[in-house]
C-alpha cells in the first residue's frame, strides 16, 4: 500500500513504517556521533516506544551498550490499518540493536496491570537476575487500577477557572481558538490516578519484592514545568496536580532506595517538544512553536534525543548535574532562560493568524509532529509501495 498521512483532530491516524525506521536510525546515529559513556547495563523502560521514552532507550542502549527491556501498549498493523508508530519503532530498534549485539526485549500490553509486571519480573529473573535502572516514561489517558479493577480517565483541564486562547490546527497550519474548561474535583483525582506516581511506585515495589534491584539502583521519571506562560494549562492544571503526586512519589521512593540499595529516585524536568502526549494539550502547541523559533535562532533548541543524551551522560551518570532547589534534574534549563521566556511571553500576547508564520516556527513544529508518525523525511520515498506483511515479520515477543 502507498501510505499518506491522515490527520483528524490533530491525531495522525496513519503512520509510515519506513519513516519510523528513519526516526529511530537518526536518533541512533546522533548517539553514535556523540560517543559512548559509562552507565547502566540492564534497563527497564516503561513507555519506551516513542518520545522521551524511546530517546532514553536509544541513548542508554547505544550510548552505554546497555540491555533494554521496554513495556508499551501498541496497536498491531492489520489489513489497511498501519498500527501505531510505537509498534514500528520497537521493530526497528530491535533490528538496529541486533546489529550491534545488544540484548533487547519488548512487552506489548497494559503496563498498569499486575499480569504485565509479573511477565517482566519473570523475564528479568531468567535473563539478568537484577536491573540497575528503571525509566518510567508512560503517557496514557486511562488506567485501570489493578487492585480495585476501576478504570480512571484523565482530563486536560484547568483548575479554579476556565482558560482560553489559541492552539494549532495541524492540518491547516493555522491558529484555532480553544477553551480549557475548569476541572471538577473528581476529574482532578482521576487525573492523578492515571498520570501520578501510583503505578511507578507499584513497579518499584514489585521489583524490590522479588530482589531484582542492583546496589546503586536508580529510577527516573519525567515531568514538565514550563514557564508562567503555560502554568494555567499545565503546571497549575490537572496535569500539574498529577505531576505533583509524581514528585511526592519520587521523594518517598528516594528515601527507601537510598536506605536499601544506596539508590536514587529522580525526577527530570524535560523541555517542551512535540510528543504524542504534548500535541493534545490545549494552547500548549502555540507556546511550543514560538519557543522552537527563538531557541533555534539562539542555537539552543534540542529534540528528545539531544536532551536525553545530555541528561544521562552529563547528569544522571556524569559529573555535570543541573539540580534545582527541590532536587529535580533540569535538562530543561535552556528553555527556562529568563530573557528567552520574556520574548516568548511578548510574542504570545500579539500572535495571530496574520503573523503566525513570521513570529513562530509553526513549520518546524508541524514537521516534528509528522516525523514522529514517520512522515516528512527527505530520505523516504512516500510514493513507493509498502509491503506491510514483510516488514512486520519480526520477533516481538
Amino acid at each position: 500500500m502507498i501510505i499518506k498521512p491522515a490527520i483528524k483532530n490533530n491525531i495522525c491516524v496513519r503512520v509510515h513504517p519506513i519513516g519510523c525506521r528513519e526516526n529511530v536510525k537518526r536518533q541512533i546515529d546522533y548517539v553514535k556521533t556523540k560517543g559512548s559513556f559509562k552507565g547502566p547495563k540492564n534497563i527497564l523502560i516503561i513507555g519506551g516506544s516513542s518520545g522521551y521514552g524511546l530517546a532514553s532507550r536509544v541513548t542508554l542502549g547505544f550510548g552505554c551498550n546497555a540491555n533494554t527491556i521496554n513495556v508499551s501498549f501498541e496497536i498491531e498493523p492489520k489489513r489497511n490499518k498501519t498500527g501505531t508508530a510505537g509498534w514500528w519503532n520497537n521493530i526497528y530498534f530491535q533490528q538496529f540493536a541486533k546489529e550491534e549485539g545488544l540484548k533487547y526485549k519488548d512487552f506489548i500490553g497494559d503496563a498498569f496491570s499486575f499480569e504485565m509486571k509479573q511477565q517482566v519480573i519473570d523475564y528479568i529473573k531468567r535473563e539478568y537476575g537484577k536491573i540497575d535502572l528503571l525509566v518510567y516514561s508512560l503517557a496514557s489517558n486511562r488506567r485501570t487500577d489493578p487492585v480495585t479493577g476501576e478504570t480512571y480517565i484523565s482530563s486536560l483541564k484547568s483548575i479554579g477557572k476556565t482558560v482560553d486562547g489559541y492552539s494549532i490546527d495541524i492540518n491547516k497550519e493555522c491558529l484555532k481558538y480553544e477553551k480549557m474548561e475548569e476541572a471538577t474535583p473528581e476529574e482532578i483525582q482521576n487525573t492523578i490516578k492515571v498520570m501520578g506516581g501510583e503505578d511507578w511506585d507499584l513497579w518499584v515495589e514489585a521489583l524490590m519484592k522479588e530482589d531484582l534491584l542492583e546496589e546503586g539502583f536508580k529510577t527516573v521519571s519525567y515531568t514538565y514545568l514550563g514557564s508562567p506562560a503555560t502554568y494555567d494549562i499545565y503546571h497549575e492544571g490537572t496535569i500539574g496536580k498529577a505531576k505533583n503526586h509524581l514528585e511526592e512519589t519520587a521523594r518517598a521512593l528516594n528515601t527507601t532506595l537510598k536506605e536499601k540499595y544506596n539508590g536514587q529516585a529522580l525526577i527530570s524536568a524535560s523541555k517542551a517538544i512535540v510528543t504524542k502526549a504534548s500535541i493534545y494539550i490545549p494552547i500548549f502547541p502555540v507556546y511550543g512553536a514560538i519557543l522552537y523559533k527563538l531557541m533555534k535562532e539562539a542555537g539552543t533548541h534540542e529534540g528528545e534525543i539531544e536532551q536525553k543524551y545530555r541528561l544521562f551522560k552529563d547528569m544522571v551518570y556524569g559529573e555535570e548535574p543541573i539540580i534545582d532547589e527541590v532536587g529535580r534534574y533540569r535538562p530543561d534549563n535552556l528553555e527556562q532562560d529568563e530573557a528567552l521566556q520574556e520574548k516568548v511571553k511578548e510574542i504570545l500576547n500579539k500572535i495571530d493568524n496574520d503573523n503566525l508564520h513570521e513570529l513562530s516556527d509553526i513549520k518546524g513544529f508541524v514537521d516534528d509532529f509528522m516525523k514522529i508518525n514517520g512522515f516528512n523525511f527527505d530520505t523516504v520515498d512516500y510514493e513507493q509501495d509498502v509491503d506491510m506483511e514483510t516488514l512486520n515479520e519480526v520477533e516481538l515477543y
